[in-house]
């Protein structure tokens, strides 16, 4: 499984996963434009895609949704409250080819499946995805709110982990942002800090092949406290990095157990509740 970070923080969001010729997009937080050229970087063509997929209603998740599925004909997955809070804040046009699920669906693209949760982050109907492609499993974590009911167990089931560290706490503190808005970042429905986020990763197995710190505060966080605040908590030896808030972070694979020269292990693992969304229909 390829993971390509193409841009991950409070300025824009979209991350783009492929394995088995399945190719996937997830969040549309940047120009079209930008999408296609950090694509096209890693020899990837955009148009390629098999489906957008939005975890939420935010700006900074959802702002290109419209011009990015138009330009490039791209599929888009999105509950149906997302799409309509969505709707009502900003203008998106003429969509054609929407496909709409609930929290807790699975939807599958041939042998690759995204597993969907919902989170209580103050959106309308924000989700989180894991990927399985039936070898490795990736979780795109991020606008969490809190650490919630059985996210511990999920992040101890995965191969690899994109994960949300938003902000620092003394930054936060100490930093411009009025303080409702620092009242609900902090918050049960706001975002997790670097310390959060550690703690959340100590859930992690030894099958973890990595993690990538994602989604840090523009103005409340930055890569080098981000890490020092995790390596303090997790030690030296966690396989960790921080994604690009501003551009790529390049390519990140999650490998199998025959391909890995890292370690990983066989897993048993339930689904999610719900139901598997046949791809092909509930178009709209």
């Amino acid at each position: 499984m390829e993971v390509i970070p193409l841009q991950s923080g409070s300025s824009g969001n979209c991350v783009y996963v492929e394995s088995h010729d399945v190719r996937l997009l997830f969040d549309a937080g940047i120009s079209g434009r930008k999408a296609q050229e950090r694509l096209a970087d890693y020899g990837k063509d955009i148009r390629d895609v098999d489906a957008l997929i939005i975890s939420h209603d935010h700006r900074d998740h959802v702002c290109c949704l419209g011009a990015i599925h138009r330009k490039f004909g791209l599929p888009v997955y999105i509950t149906k409250r997302t799409l309509e809070t969505t709707q009502r804040r900003m203008k998106l046009g003429e969509l054609t080819e929407v496909s709409h699920f609930d929290a807790g669906d699975t939807l599958c693209f041939g042998p690759v499946s995204v597993e969907t949760f919902s989170t209580p982050h103050d959106a309308a109907d924000g989700v989180v995805f894991v990927v399985d492609d039936t070898r490795c499993r990736f979780g795109l974590l991020t606008d969490l709110g809190h650490v919630f009911d059985g996210l511990r167990e999920k992040v101890a089931a995965l191969d690899a982990v994109l994960v949300e560290s938003n902000y620092d706490p003394d930054m936060l503190a100490a930093g411009p942002y009025p303080q409702f808005l620092k009242t609900r970042i902090s918050g049960p429905r706001g975002h997790l800090s670097n310390v959060d986020c550690a703690n959340l990763l100590k859930s992690a197995s030894a099958r973890l092949q990595w993690a990538c710190l994602a989604h840090l505060s523009d103005e409340n966080n930055d890569p080098e406290t981000a890490m020092r605040t995790h390596r303090e908590i997790l030690g030296y030896d966690f396989p960790l990095q921080c994604a690009n808030r501003q551009s790529t972070t390049g390519m990140l694979r999650v490998k199998n157990d025959l391909g890995s020269t890292l370690t990983s292990h066989d897993f048993a693992v339930a689904r999610s509740p719900g139901h598997e969304l046949d791809t092909s229909s509930t178009k709209t």
